[in-house]
């Protein structure tokens, strides 16, 4: 499902995500956005993440067990997140990951995403 018509709800949130590091949930984009436009729907919010996720647009993290967040940086990069407050920051690492030959494994690998796992500075101070 393409986005076919450019509504201004829709460039709110393509304006939104536009350089947006936060990894944000549907609904931290849908109470940012609905700041300017009250009448907007979360279903436009999911409609329009759908469609961006269509278009590799936006990236769907499921990081986060209680709820999904997007990330609008496609390009290939990792993640460090905090294990405490849920907080994700992009990092660009280069591992000396070898991966199984398909022969090997019987798997058609299709892609690849390494995850780092800790706690934040703010996390780490309050436990001080």
């Amino acid at each position: 499902m393409a986005m076919t018509r450019l509504t201004p709800q829709r460039a709110a949130i393509l304006e939104y995500l536009d350089g947006n590091t936060d990894h944000p949930s549907a609904e931290d984009i849908y109470r940012a956005v609905r700041r300017r436009y009250p009448m907007i729907s979360l279903a436009t919010v999911y409609n329009t993440l759908d469609a961006l996720k269509q278009e590799d647009a936006v990236m769907e993290l499921s990081i986060d067990t209680a709820r999904k967040r997007y990330d609008p940086d496609t390009r290939p990069h990792n993640h460090l997140i905090c294990t405490t407050c849920k907080r994700i920051v992009d990092i660009r690492v280069r591992l000396p990951l070898r991966l199984p030959k398909s022969e090997q494994s019987g798997f058609k690998i299709t892609g690849k995403h390494v995850e780092f796992y800790g706690l934040c500075p703010d996390c780490q101070d309050a436990q001080v």
